[in-house]
């Protein structure tokens, strides 16, 4: 009995201390959308005379808008919507298809409780760029040449952050020979650049035991590759596109080991190396016998570091 005397004490004290609290309400904000958002654009170098720009490609973003908490932005929907973080809304874009280019921006604006606003602007922007003819000439032999993934050395294959600070596979680089037992597709594929007499440039792919990718939806669009399945080679019949040489997106630092020049494929019947990577490819490094490539991964955040050997 005294035990159950003290049993329901015990309760009573707990209850009262429970109702004894202040009653406090909580409640969430307002989930407004963010309103007035604006993609304010300034193409460097435009002027009456220049109504593109001066040819740099550059282009001055900053974004606005009320009651916004965060922004993401995708500065060209016709290489598919890939949304990253612009934390202060600001930032210059080097825009790098040569000629007279049309872009589709899109931003979209996040409020409280992540309630968005989306808004998009096309801007149209000019880029001029001759490459090095030493570039041209490792690359394509002055006429025709083929290259393959270097499998003998360390670091042939790698991946780190997408950053314009760091240019070195940090997370994780191949050791020599890694790849031959589940995927030799990788080192037996061939790439084979080409000028022409016109004074254009192709490429064109070669996979005699499949091209090595992993799964479809993330191949880049090459033809034949299933909708699913894990890192391997995949039946892909090779195919010939156009390239062109751009200067870097990738924003490093002028101090940066880099040529500054990528390869830019045409089409979607390409690629170099790795399946799963878009469709610049910025040169590190070349040589007569060494081509170093850092692309970005179709998975948003990634950069693919590629190392090649003139065949």
């Amino acid at each position: 009995m005294t035990r159950f005397i003290k049993y329901c004490s015990a309760l009573l004290m707990i209850a009262l201390v429970i109702f004894s609290c202040d009653k406090q309400d909580y409640k969430m904000g307002d989930l407004t959308a963010p309103s007035n958002v604006a993609i304010n654009t300034t193409i460097v170098g435009q002027d009456a005379t220049h109504p593109d720009g001066d040819g740099s490609g550059d282009v001055i973003i900053e974004l606005t808008g009320s009651n916004v908490l965060s922004y993401k932005i995708d500065y060209n929907a016709a290489d598919g919507i890939a949304l990253e973080f612009l934390p202060t809304g600001k930032t210059t874009r080097k825009y790098t298809s040569i000629g007279v280019n049309t872009y589709r921006i899109t931003v979209v604006a996040y409020g409280p409780g992540a309630t968005p606003t989306t808004v998009t602007k096309d801007i149209q922007v000019r880029s001029d760029f001759t490459p090095d003819a030493s570039v041209v000439d490792y690359l394509t032999g002055g006429s025709s040449k083929v290259w393959r993934v270097n499998k003998d050395i360390p670091a042939h294959f790698g991946v780190g952050p997408w950053s314009s600070t760091s240019v070195t596979p940090e997370w994780w680089s191949a050791n020599p020979n890694e790849k031959v037992g589940c995927c030799n597709c990788f080192y037996t594929a061939t790439f084979t650049f080409t000028k022409q007499a016109n004074g254009t440039f192709s490429m064109e792919s070669k996979t005699p035991d499949g091209a090595f990718t992993k799964t479809g939806s993330l191949a880049g669009g090459l033809p034949g590759i299933p909708a699913s399945g894990d890192e391997a080679c995949y039946a892909y019949s090779g195919g010939t596109s156009s390239f062109s040489f751009v200067p870097s997106g990738s924003g490093i630092a002028a101090s940066t080991p880099s040529t500054k020049t990528a390869i830019l494929l045409g089409g979607n019947t390409t690629f170099i190396g790795y399946g799963a990577l878009l469709k610049e490819y910025e040169i590190l490094s070349i040589t007569e016998d060494e081509l170093y490539l850092r692309a970005q991964g179709t998975e948003t955040g990634n950069a693919w570091y590629l190392k090649l050997k003139a065949d």
